[in-house]
């Protein structure tokens, strides 16, 4: 099967992408594939480090307002979809599959326009404007929560969750452990603020970093973000007595090793993230950004609190002592934590990344 796969800005729209390239080539070793993406954006970076090929267009979102800016972008749209139809000419995929950002609007329209199967993929609860764009042209829309249904062609989409839920169900968790150099008897907390980072997040972690050394049978895990790690080491170094139980790292690239591993997950609430620790069954503090579109983070995380799979802490309220709290209170409440996990586990889709190949090899029967 040849696979085009596109999809960016965020580790959100772009990990699903390569897991569903994976789940392809676990099962048809002899797939191809081709990323078409844009070079400004987070993939640019992070498909280079796989063996799939990457190609960009020019492209950029529109504004929520009228703007000059907008005339712009219309006139990149137009230049991008035709850049995209010569790609996917010569490379002749089978299948188009489109994981949301901006850059996959021309691309999969592209696709739609040459008669080629496309499949998108909608992570979070709330829709965003390239797929809702989108969903009228493709021949199928994959969606990883039960709510997003109703925003789509009923005819045409589909419940499969969001494929990183199979990926993360490859972890190991010695070797998460080994990675980090944890003993197995030391419970592991997950701080980790996506993809980019949260300023909000590691501001409050700072302000009790101090006092992580009083939990000495727990290891904090502290992951900054690349663009905030060089700030936040030398703030650490500034305070001093870094404990021993704490380990800071710019990015995790073995993030399902590691999850494997996390006792608890303290981050944002990224359709990704939520798809991974409910596929596992870790407990989490969901700190949802509200920087997003259509605060669609909140939305996304809310689900998971009613369920009792998390407790949720919105940016106004955090500081490092209602963080502390809540994590104190998690991790010497053993019962408590046990009911989140099974909790958690009700909601997780581990077999998304094999329903959408399914979906993708249907397309290309017909």
């Amino acid at each position: 099967m040849r696979v085009v796969l596109t999809g960016g800005g965020t580790g959100g729209h772009i990990y699903p992408a390569l897991a569903v390239a994976r789940e392809v080539a676990r099962q048809d070793s002899q797939a191809a594939f081709l990323y078409i993406g844009s070079k400004h954006g987070l993939e640019a970076q992070l498909v280079p480090r796989t063996d799939i090929p990457f190609q960009s267009v020019e492209i950029s979102g529109l504004k929520r307002k009228l703007s000059f800016d907008n005339v712009k972008t219309v006139w990149k749209f137009i230049r991008a979809v035709s850049d995209s139809k010569r790609m996917l000419r010569e490379f002749a995929p089978d299948v188009v599959i489109g994981t949301g950002g901006y850059v996959c609007g021309p691309v999969v329209y592209a696709a739609a326009r040459l008669g080629i199967p496309t499949l998108i993929h909608e992570q979070n609860v709330v829709p965003g404007l390239t797929n809702k764009f989108l969903s009228r042209s493709v021949s199928k829309v994959a969606v990883s929560f039960s709510e997003s249904l109703a925003f789509f062609p009923s005819a045409k989409t589909v419940l499969t969750g969001n494929p990183r839920a199979t990926e993360v169900m490859h972890g190991n968790a010695e070797a998460g452990r080994a990675f980090l150099g944890v003993d197995k008897n030391k419970k592991i907390v997950l701080i980790f603020g996506g993809s980019r980072g949260a300023r909000a997040i590691n501001e409050a972690v700072l302000s009790i970093v101090g006092r992580l050394s009083g939990l000495a049978d727990t290891h904090f895990v502290y992951v900054t973000g690349d663009v905030h790690y060089e700030k936040i080491s030398a703030s650490l170094r500034e305070l001093g007595n870094i404990p021993g139980n704490l380990s800071v790292l710019p990015f995790v690239h073995n993030m399902p090793d590691v999850l494997a591993a996390t006792h608890i997950l303290v981050g944002r609430a990224g359709a990704s993230t939520l798809a991974e620790v409910t596929a596992l069954g870790v407990p989490s503090i969901l700190i949802p950004s509200p920087y997003v579109t259509n605060n669609h983070q909140e939305k996304n995380a809310r689900g998971l609190e009613r369920a009792g799979a998390a407790v949720v802490i919105v940016e106004r309220e955090l500081t490092g002592e209602t963080l502390l709290q809540t994590l104190t209170g998690l991790l010497s409440d053993e019962k408590r934590w046990e009911q989140m996990r099974e909790n958690s586990l009700t909601l997780g889709m581990p077999k998304a990344a094999t329903d959408i190949v399914a979906q993708l090899r249907a397309l290309c029967r017909k």
